[in-house]
């Protein structure tokens, strides 16, 4: 017990550092897991003894993840999708199966480690990719969820292959034909089972939880649905991840699936940081020195490989060149049923310790490369695509005559209210969806609306950006936001580019793309909530509209400082460029204490005194004449790190 105690303190002592110094160099946190895991497994330091019991501990973190997903796909919303799993996925899975067998056969690789290496090469990671989409907001978009719809096919395809390959390996007779025909019967059969419990059991087992109003249940009960779900398909012979997703689908319509999702993201973010760490334990650093060139050259060939035929094959299969090829650079990786497999092979004498050594370094050095192939797979894609003509061609263009109009990119809620406000002022406007139905619904109400793509130039040439006033950018996703203000700056230099953001984090990245103007939401928000508040208290409307106008001609100037938690969920490295109100109370000895403000010279320090209080009375904005006193609490404003380093020289002096 005292042993298993010091291998964990260890292992959160090592996770905590290296994920701070990651994030501190802007690195996904999955690469520090994998590091953890190098530096705490058996080729490292080898201080864990109980690395296998911790990879058992550590899959529940698939299962968790699998459970979130399942909430974000309901049964309609997978049916809709059969298209992409069990065609792109199968063609996928096939094809890229038949192309590695081929080559490694050609390698004077016996037919049934070929057919092994090959199948393990055809999965993708479920953990990384799923993980890295939630946390780049791409989940919900179409390369995301042609990405999972990929991935659902490659987990369900893992069932036969651990079947297939034992068989051909043994030397018994009995049938495969059988025997996978017994698998997908029991598939079939808790499929229909959980499709069952989900439909009439689990809603009235929460309704019921719900009504007792204890939160400590409501967690146990997620939890419990969640493993009983995945411990039911593992019973069956399946995969306890798949389990939990169809628990998770069949709750996914349910009036408790954000509250689900809340209780089950801490369990699940722990232990997927655990399994990425198990991951790293079984890397040999040793033989990746020793074969350095052999892997990476092997690995430039996998991930291109990859890329190349899941491209090709979405591509053949309807979906636009730009989704096809985003998916094909998020599954270009080996996956963690990848090492399940070598462990299977190895032992089934199908693989020798060496050949498994170096299948194991190929998918943790792919998987470790994958959050940034994600994280910037938009933005490549789109330098790759900008001159391209891909647009349908249902688009027409809009009238030649009409000019000084304003163009709407995104028709949605906020687009459409735009739309509104500019109709009734008789304003022309184009607005650009891709969206079909809400193309339909606006043009059926009179309005100039288009299908298409508006980080595609031609699409913005046909909604005559160069004779536009103005393009208004209604979606707040960063990355797409800069691609169309690039493209319109192509089109048309000379018009102006608005758009709306959260916050102002990203203020400068934007004006740097072109962008005219941006609406903080956040900040708006404040205006409106406190105009509301001052006016319920009393506060003439007049002085009230006098406020907010000044406010906005300032650029929120009072807006942009805020008191921050240290538990702000959004607390990142965007949040460093933004300046904050920090409360700092002096102590009787600090450095400070009996000087002028001026004499302090905070102004270098790009730093500044926005109020403060001395006996219960507040002074703002004091002039720098003020002389500092014991247990004054000053109100410092600027960002985060200044701060920190102004309040370690008001205590102690000093640089």
């Amino acid at each position: 017990m005292q042993q298993l105690f010091i291998e964990l303190m260890g292992l959160l002592l090592s996770a905590v550092i290296l994920v701070w110094m990651f994030k501190r160099l802007g690195l996904p946190p999955i690469l520090a897991y994998l590091a953890t895991g190098l530096l705490a497994g058996p080729h490292g330091f080898a201080w864990l003894a109980n690395g296998h019991e911790m990879h058992g501990i550590a899959e529940l973190g698939i299962v968790f993840l699998l459970f979130s997903l399942g909430l974000e796909f309901s049964l309609p919303r997978l049916i809709a999708m059969r298209n992409i799993v069990f065609g792109v996925g199968l063609l996928q899975v096939v094809l890229t199966s038949a192309v590695f067998f081929l080559l490694l056969w050609g390698f004077a690789f016996d037919a049934l480690s070929a057919f092994a290496i090959a199948t393990l090469m055809a999965l993708s990671s479920t953990a990384v990719v799923v993980k890295c989409l939630k946390d780049t907001g791409q989940l919900q978009k179409r390369r995301g969820q042609l990405a999972v719809g990929v991935l659902l096919f490659q987990d369900l395809a893992v069932v036969p292959l651990l079947i297939t390959i034992p068989l051909l390996a043994s030397d018994t007779e009995q049938s495969l034909t059988y025997s996978l025909a017994m698998a997908l019967a029991k598939g079939a059969v808790v499929c229909t089972l959980l499709w069952a419990i989900g439909k009439w059991c689990l809603p009235r087992i929460f309704n019921e939880v719900a009504r007792m109003r204890n939160e400590e249940l409501f967690v146990l009960t997620t939890l419990l649905v969640t493993l009983f779900a995945g411990g039911l398909t593992y019973w069956f012979g399946l995969s306890m991840a798949l389990g939990a997703f169809l628990a998770g689908m069949m709750l996914g319509e349910s009036q408790y699936r954000h509250q689900l999702e809340s209780d089950i993201r801490p369990f699940r973010d722990i232990l997927m940081g655990l399994f990425f760490v198990t991951v790293g334990m079984q890397l040999d650093l040793a033989y990746v020195l020793t074969h350095a060139h052999i892997i990476f050259a092997a690995l430039a060939v996998l991930m291109l490989s990859k890329l190349v035929l899941l491209a090709g094959i979405a591509q053949l299969m309807g979906e636009r060149k730009s989704d096809a090829l985003s998916a094909g650079l998020m599954l270009c990786q080996m996956g963690e049923f990848g090492f399940v497999l070598v462990a299977l092979a190895g032992n089934q004498g199908i693989f020798a310790g060496e050949l498994a050594s170096f299948l194991i370094a190929l998918g943790v050095f792919s998987m470790a490369i994958t959050p940034y192939l994600i994280e910037h797979s938009p933005k490549w894609v789109h330098h790759l695509f900008r001159a391209s003509t891909e647009a349908p061609e249902r688009i027409e263009c809009v009238d030649k005559s009409l000019s000084e109009h304003v163009i709407i990119c995104g028709y949605g809620r906020v687009g459409q209210n735009i739309g509104r406000f500019l109709s009734s002022e008789a304003l022309p406007f184009v607005a650009i969806e891709l969206d079909p139905y809400l193309v339909q619904q606006g043009r059926n109400s009179g309005y100039h609306a288009m299908f298409g793509d508006v980080t595609q130039k031609s699409i913005l040439e046909r909604a005559g950006t160069a004779q536009a006033r103005l393009v208004v950018i209604t979606f707040t996703d960063l990355s797409k936001v800069q691609m169309v203000a690039e493209v319109v700056k192509q089109v048309a230099p000379q018009v102006n580019i608005l758009a709306r953001m959260p916050d102002d984090a990203h203020l400068d990245e934007l004006k740097e793309s072109g962008v005219s103007e941006v609406v903080p939401e956040s900040l708006e928000a404040s205006l409106m909530l406190s105009s509301h508040v001052l006016f319920m208290s009393g506060v003439p409307m007049k002085r009230i509209i006098r406020r907010v106008s000044q406010e906005r001609e300032n650029r929120y100037s009072l807006l942009h400082s805020y008191y921050i938690s240290d538990e702000a969920p959004h607390r990142d490295e965007n949040t460093e460029r933004l300046e904050y109100l920090h409360v700092f109370a002096l102590a009787d000895n600090a450095y400070a204490v009996g000087k002028t403000i001026a004499e302090l010279n905070l102004q270098a320090r790009r730093v500044s005194i926005a109020a403060l209080r001395r006996q219960g009375r507040e002074i703002e904005a004091p002039s720098i004449e003020t002389s500092l006193q014991g247990h004054d609490v000053l109100v410092l404003k600027g960002k985060p790190r200044r701060v920190e380093r102004c309040e370690r020289f008001l205590l102690n002096g000093g640089s």
